[in-house]
C-alpha cells in the first residue's frame, strides 16, 4: 500500500505541477484519491462522504 501511495504522490506532482497555490494542490490530491475509490458514484457529495479529510466545498 505504501508503494501505491508513493506512486500516487509522484503522479499527482506531475499532474498538478501547474497549480500554483499549495492549498489547491492539497485538495487536488484529495479529489484524486476519491476518484480512485471503488464506488461508482463520482459526484462531489458521495466522494466527500467517503474521505475522512474530504470537504465538499473544496472538492
Amino acid at each position: 500500500m505504501n508503494r501505491v501511495r508513493v506512486t500516487l504522490v509522484s503522479f499527482g506532482a506531475d499532474v498538478f505541477a501547474s497549480v500554483r497555490r499549495k492549498e489547491q494542490r492539497a485538495w487536488d490530491y484529495c479529489h484524486l484519491r476519491a476518484l480512485m475509490q471503488d464506488d461508482r458514484r463520482k459526484s462531489v457529495q458521495p466522494m466527500d462522504s467517503r474521505l475522512s479529510d474530504g470537504n465538499e466545498q473544496n472538492l
